[in-house]
């Protein structure tokens, strides 16, 4: 017989609406290039209340490369700096200096390595840690204590960032929670080679004599790519980390789950296999798939966090393997209503196939805006979407909302049969392709939008708002209510 599937316990099982919105792309405080931890983030979870929107859904919130992809972090730990507000230096001071101290009196385990890593990077600008010297490549005790010791300050600032962004993240927390807003983040499955992880723990890599890759991950040939996804991230070398009880990841999912209340596993279809392409192929066409213990993994962590909450992120090549994996340890899937107009049977995306326990989407952050998406299609499947949604018009009339696009596919979403439907904020705004956030298998004009002052009205909070009771995903009781005439109607 097969295993009872294990509860995550992801939400409060009632039907939910929220946002994606990644913390660089709140508005610029003071100046900034990127949105931060400023007053913007906590007027931001006051609008949401407004909306009614119960889920804030981000990206990874690691300290990225200098492309600023959030995908390919210098740690699975450690956050972004950037996140700190101009002026945060004068806030810090101003803090008990106790606090400070007994945080460097029991460091969190990944501290000491990312502040050494990030200074050595930098001294060596900005170079990946497989060029510097040798001495620093391969970890010389001696050498990596007397650099200590000659750049003593440049340490401990990288530790108070660090400290203070995990104060700040904490606070704001705290207010979502207290309004009744959940914190959703997001997990890339693999570490970048250039990263202070992977320096740190070469031998819970598949790399050479060399410390070089000897393969590196991607996807192959899908929707996004005709070549596949070349990532170029080492794979991991799962027997190693079978050994000591997957302990690596029990401390990257307890760091993310103690800043998060959910946690999605990006690119899940990597902990039933992932695709493993040679490190000297330039795409990721020629490729194998390599069985992984993703099993004994989930069941680890469930057993020392029988609490967590996961998301699987099951989109493109999903096998019976997958489903079964995600099945076992009941994991809300993903539904992309973009994804939903091809007209073929068995469509997952379609909105005839959605289940309850799943997470739909308008779009995520790798989608064109549902805009930029709509009128990037030829007449004819323009035709085809439009009477694929004209149940929504009738309704968005009445509510007074306009029809054109992504109104209908919003109110889609809406009323669909999952417990969440999440929108990225560009299409709570109507807006159009030159806010899209990234383009797969692109490196140019990626991770740069941002909300301006003033998009965040009260009339779009209160429009917002309508839809989400009308549909029955609010906090009142509309819930029941939505759900009692759904039944009426069966």
């Amino acid at each position: 017989m097969p295993n009872p599937p294990i509860s995550t316990n992801f939400g409060y099982q009632q039907r939910q609406a929220g946002v994606v919105l990644h913390i660089t792309s709140l508005p610029s405080n003071n100046g900034q290039s990127a949105g931060c931890l400023s007053h913007q983030a906590w007027d931001f979870i006051d609008w949401l209340e407004k909306a009614q929107l119960e889920v804030w859904q981000m990206l990874p919130l690691n300290a990225p490369h200098d492309d600023l992809s959030p995908y390919s972090a210098l740690s699975a730990f450690a956050m972004n700096p950037n996140f700190l507000p101009a002026g945060w230096k004068t806030d810090f001071d101003k803090a008990p200096k106790e606090s400070f101290e007994e945080y460097l009196t029991h460091p969190p385990h990944w501290l000491e390595d990312f502040a050494l890593f990030m200074v050595l990077r930098e001294h060596f600008g900005h170079c990946s840690w497989n060029t510097w010297p040798d001495v620093y490549k391969y970890r010389d005790a001696q050498a990596l204590i007397d650099f200590k010791t000659t750049h003593q300050n440049q340490l401990l600032e990288i530790k108070q960032q660090q400290f203070w962004l995990s104060h700040l993240w904490q606070s704001l927390k705290n207010y979502a929670n207290a309004k009744d807003i959940t914190l959703f983040g997001d997990m890339p499955i693999f570490i970048a080679y250039d990263s202070a992880d992977v320096w740190a723990n070469p031998g819970n890599f598949k790399l050479d004599e060399h410390l070089n890759p000897t393969v590196v991950a991607g996807v192959p040939p899908d929707y996004f790519s005709e070549t596949g996804q070349r990532w170029g991230n080492p794979h991991y070398d799962w027997e190693k980390m079978e050994q000591d009880g997957f302990a690596w990841w029990h401390q990257r999912i307890a760091h993310a789950l103690s800043q998060l209340d959910i946690l999605r596993i990006d690119h899940f279809r990597g902990l039933e296999a992932c695709w493993e392409i040679q490190a000297d192929e330039e795409t990721a066409m020629n490729g194998v798939w390599q069985k992984v213990p993703g099993e004994k993994l989930l069941k680890s962590l469930k057993k020392s966090m029988p609490n967590m909450r996961l998301v699987a992120e099951d989109l493109g090549i999903i096998t019976p393997e997958v489903v079964a994996l995600k099945e076992e340890f009941a994991l809300p899937g993903m539904a992309v209503l973009q994804f939903g107009f091809n007209g073929l049977p068995d469509n997952p995306h379609a909105l005839n196939e959605q289940i309850k326990n799943s997470v739909a989407y308008s779009g995520t952050h790798d989608n064109d805006t549902t805009v930029g998406w709509y009128e990037s299609l030829d007449t004819g499947t323009q035709n085809w979407v439009w009477s694929q949604l004209e149940g929504t018009h009738q309704d968005l009339e009445q509510a007074g909302v306009d029809v054109q696009m992504p109104w209908p596919l919003i109110m889609a979403g809406l009323q669909s049969e999952p417990n969440w439907f999440i929108a990225p904020m560009q299409d709570w705004l109507a807006l159009g392709s030159a806010s899209r956030m990234n383009t797969p298998g692109t490196v140019e004009n990626n991770w740069h939008w941002q909300l301006q002052s003033g998009q965040l009205t009260e009339e779009l909070a209160n429009k917002i708002a309508q839809l989400i009771k009308s549909t029955g995903r609010s906090k009142n009781d509309n819930r029941n209510q939505y759900k009692e005439k759904n039944c009426e109607n069966k």
